[in-house]
């Protein structure tokens, strides 16, 4: 099961005179991705490079900002694929310190920056909601929100009118069980609705 993290998490290495600030926190797309980069960009304006990775599906990038290609970027994305991770952005911040680290160095360095705030990561398993809607009649509608709260489900918008609208999210795997209980329970008076925008 993919995980991502409950929060951000720092790590600061000194490599050779150089400053390396890791940062790894949850991020759903590259939009948000590169606001945090320029948010580092204002906070350390003294930076020689600010190197990123984003693991999130389609959205997925991985970013050497003036490093030599496939020092940086790539690297870190590596890390956060080896350990399972989906919606997580993993920044660098390097200060330069004068002393070349090479090819190899530079790998090492931003692959342990990252490494080092994983540690200290809480990871999270995914969960994919499922959000489905119904119509009972107003003589089942404690009965389906009993059922509901009993499956852990989140009601997320309740419409009177000739019958009862309900809208609520479950997560996807427990999904098929609550419909088969309440199609069971409902005994054919309840209307599965294919459009689940909000009412």
């Amino acid at each position: 099961m993919p995980l991502t993290l409950a929060a951000p998490v720092q790590s600061e290495l000194i490599i050779k005179k150089s400053r390396f600030i890791g940062c790894v926190q949850p991020m759903a797309d590259r939009a948000g991705a590169q606001k945090v980069v320029a948010e580092l960009w204002a906070q350390h304006p003294g930076a020689r490079h600010v190197c990123w990775a984003l693991l999130a599906g389609g959205q997925s990038a991985a970013v050497d900002d003036g490093e030599p290609s496939g020092t940086a970027g790539r690297p870190m994305l590596e890390v956060l694929r080896h350990q399972d991770l989906e919606g997580v952005l993993a920044t660098v911040v390097r200060y330069f310190g004068g002393v070349k680290l090479g090819a190899g160095g530079l790998v090492r360095a931003y692959t342990d920056a990252v490494a080092q705030a994983l540690l200290q990561a809480e990871k999270v398993p995914i969960v994919r909601l499922q959000t489905l809607a119904c119509v009972v009649p107003y003589a089942l509608e404690g009965l389906l929100r009993r059922e509901l709260e009993a499956a852990g489900a989140t009601l997320l918008a309740v419409e009177h009118a000739e019958a009862v609208r309900l809208n609520f999210s479950l997560p996807e795997d427990d999904a098929p069980r609550l419909l088969s209980r309440l199609n069971e329970t409902g005994q054919g008076r309840l209307q599965w609705v294919e459009d689940v925008a909000q009412p």
